[in-house]
């Protein structure tokens, strides 16, 4: 089993002015810790169950560039990408930039949005749930176009792009990985099964159920259903000194136990972590032997 971790806060102790430092001294311990994957939200404010929306939010893929700077293997993404608040031609551009910047470590993690009061408040569109998962299915194709050989027009309901020209190509093959976020039944898990390599879904008590879910749009669409990675957002909390270790791994043994190969969360107090202490010394090497 691979850990990530995912970064959804920045309002730090020392303030703006240390964000860069802060976060490159995370980003360098998560790497150096091993953990597989390093995340930021596609938000521009805060999201109320980590805090008011007046706290400090960074756009998620000027960030990542940052980060394919500070770091040197773990991969990056955007957990995940809100497909209506850019169109999905630049989308596709920016996640090419990154991967080529970062040599081969990008992610597309994407999904169909959710957060209207923030979209309104800074005019980004937000149209109906119905036409956001059209709009979702479009900018898959077009991503995946993209990150082809043809850049031949695209004709969709919502976009339609003269020439899919995208020079250069990313260096991932034959593209960087798609995510899906999001366990619906009917859209989301459909959506994975047709265009994705992971998907991601919570650690509750439906989490047996939606694999199932999947493996039958798998089934209905002649996918493989062992060819996408599952994977898990929730919190890793080893405790302050270790006391949840037990408890965390004996989590972590359950998931693996459902087929669940990545497990993604927020490290608490993060912010205050030095380089190789963020999960301890012991939680990364026993996962990894799940």
């Amino acid at each position: 089993m691979e850990l990530g971790l995912h970064v959804p806060n920045f309002t730090w102790p020392e303030g703006p002015q240390r964000i860069a430092q802060d976060l490159t001294r995370i980003a360098v311990a998560a790497e150096d810790a091993g953990m597989a994957k390093l995340s930021v939200m596609d938000h521009v404010w805060q999201i109320a169950n980590v805090g008011p929306p007046e706290n400090d939010m960074l756009e998620a893929y000027t960030t990542l560039g940052y980060l394919a700077a500070r770091t040197r293997k773990i991969e990056l993404l955007a957990w995940v990408t809100a497909v209506v608040y850019r169109e999905p031609g630049l989308l596709a551009k920016a996640v090419s930039t990154l991967d080529v910047l970062s040599e081969g470590r990008a992610w597309l993690g994407i999904g169909a949005a959710w957060n209207e009061p923030e979209a309104r408040g800074l005019g980004l569109p937000f149209p109906s749930t119905k036409e956001r998962f059209e709009r979702l299915e479009e900018a898959l194709q077009i991503c995946l176009q993209m990150w082809s050989e043809s850049d031949a027009p695209y004709q969709g309901t919502h976009y339609q792009l003269e020439r899919t020209l995208n020079v250069p190509q990313p260096l991932s093959r034959p593209h960087p990985p798609i995510l899906i976020g999001g366990g619906g039944e009917k859209k989301t898990l459909r959506l994975v099964a047709k265009y994705a390599q992971a998907c991601n879904l919570f650690g509750n008590a439906d989490l047996p159920h939606k694999l199932e879910v999947l493996r039958e749009h798998c089934a209905a669409v002649g996918r493989d259903y062992d060819e996408i990675q599952k994977t898990v957002m929730g919190p890793i909390d080893p405790g302050k000194d270790g006391e949840k270790v037990d408890e965390l791994l004996e989590q972590l043994r359950g998931l693996a136990a459902l087929g669940i190969t990545h497990v993604h969360g927020y490290v608490p107090n993060v912010e205050t972590i030095r380089p190789l202490e963020i999960l301890g010394d012991q939680v990364i090497p026993e996962a990894l032997k799940f």
